[in-house]
């Protein structure tokens, strides 16, 4: 994390407002990908991590990267995936927090992840269960640029992070059937695929980089208190038009 560390106060508070946030999600009407952001985004803030991912079952057996704080996150997620090996796939396989100390000593274990994620400047992994249960439906997956594992302390505050974001994906209402669990979870990898696009629409139009090109399209759906996947479907498809949003994200609120 960039800047001095929190005092303990400021941790509490922050912690505080986090699970708040959280919570306020989680109603009838909530943003799925937006609570997955909200969550990596407060585990960098809140935990010694230098970056957080998010990886969701698709419900056929593999997994998609739905949320990153960082592209470089994202590609790691996603070598992990075609590479068929790391931390984060023996969490979701085995079900249990999978917590690495040191990657150099994992390279027989992970013989492509571990160089590479070394080779990115990560020392160390901790990937945490989204659990339900006795069903696994992700993991959330913290990459820090120091050795060591995280202490007891922020381990169980990112295990409630991850629960409380499981809750709000599979509500008490939508696993009465295992279909409307099926389908909260491809909505979410669905509008996961359309922002993606939005954000290229975006960066393209005004020459950001995607992280930019997300912070505008995230930042206008806010403003208006619309759902996120909605704006960047309107994008995608021509309803609203790139230099619209931007000019109204840049304009002093």
């Amino acid at each position: 994390m960039n800047g001095r560390a929190p005092s303990r106060t400021e941790r509490e508070s922050r912690l505080l407002q986090a699970f708040v946030q959280l919570a306020d999600t989680l109603v009838d009407d909530y943003d799925v990908v937006d609570v997955l952001h909200l969550l990596v985004d407060h585990c960098v803030q809140l935990l010694d991590a230098t970056a957080a991912g998010l990886m969701l079952s698709d419900q056929r057996g593999g997994l998609r990267v739905v949320a990153y704080t960082s592209a470089q996150t994202r590609m790691l997620e996603l070598f992990q995936l075609q590479a068929s090996e790391g931390p984060c796939l023996d969490c979701v396989h085995s079900g249990e927090p999978v917590l690495v100390g040191d990657l150099s000593a994992e390279t027989l274990r992970w013989p492509k992840f571990a160089p590479l994620a070394i080779e990115e400047g990560f020392a160390s992994v901790h990937a945490v269960p989204m659990r339900l249960r006795r069903e696994t439906i992700g993991t959330l997956n913290l990459f820090r640029r120091e050795t060591g594992l995280l202490g007891d302390e922020d381990l169980l505050v990112v295990r409630a992070l991850a629960d409380t974001a499981t809750i709000g994906i599979l509500q008490e209402r939508a696993i009465r059937r295992s279909e409307v669990v099926t389908e909260q979870l491809q909505t979410a990898l669905n509008s996961r695929v359309v922002i993606e696009q939005a954000k290229g629409v975006l960066a393209f139009a005004g020459n950001l980089e995607m992280e930019q090109a997300f912070n505008a399209l995230r930042g206008y759906a806010r403003n208006g208190g619309r759902r996120l996947a909605d704006v960047a479907r309107e994008l995608v498809v021509g309803e609203l038009r790139p230099e619209e949003l931007l000019n109204s994200h840049r304009r002093p609120g």
